[in-house]
């Protein structure tokens, strides 16, 4: 068994899309990325990368490489599985916690965690989405900004 570790953010701005897990969220603002700003599966990304010992987001799909620009996150979590799959590994678990002051997530909770779920291949019973606010303390409690930590489990397969 094997576990990683996850964390990404995000600068929140107006004029773009907020994307959690895959899924659209109604916000007047979005992340500020070169990819599509899915924070939560940044940080799943990582995770994933960081229980195989594969390196990190950064390594694999750098934000210096044009064909990552405006990517859309699902198709980095699809190409991470498959690495992942390639050293021998399944995924088991994932927990999941995204941080944002406004929209409020728990409505979503449950959708974003299906969507996680299918790019993971996975049972729905196996990926947990939690959302937290900051209570008003630093960047994302001033609205500033996402975050997101994950936590994965793999497996050899």
């Amino acid at each position: 068994m094997r576990v990683g570790i996850g964390r990404d953010i995000h600068r929140l701005v107006p004029g773009r899309r907020l994307i959690i897990g895959g899924v659209p969220v109604e916000s007047p603002r979005g992340a500020d990325a070169h990819s599509d700003g899915d924070a939560l599966l940044h940080a799943i990304i990582d995770a994933l990368l960081g229980a195989a010992a594969l390196g990190d987001i950064g390594d694999r799909f750098p934000d210096s490489d044009p064909q990552y620009k405006d990517i859309d996150s699902r198709k980095l979590v699809c190409a991470t599985l498959d690495l992942v799959k390639q050293q021998g590994f399944r995924v088991e678990q994932v927990d999941a916690t995204v941080m944002l002051e406004a929209p409020k997530l728990g409505p979503l909770k449950q959708v974003i965690a299906a969507s996680v779920a299918g790019l993971l291949e996975l049972p729905r019973d196996v990926v947990n989405v939690k959302a937290k606010t900051a209570e008003g303390l630093g960047e994302v409690g001033q609205g500033l900004a996402i975050a997101a930590e994950a936590v994965a489990v793999l497996e050899l397969a």
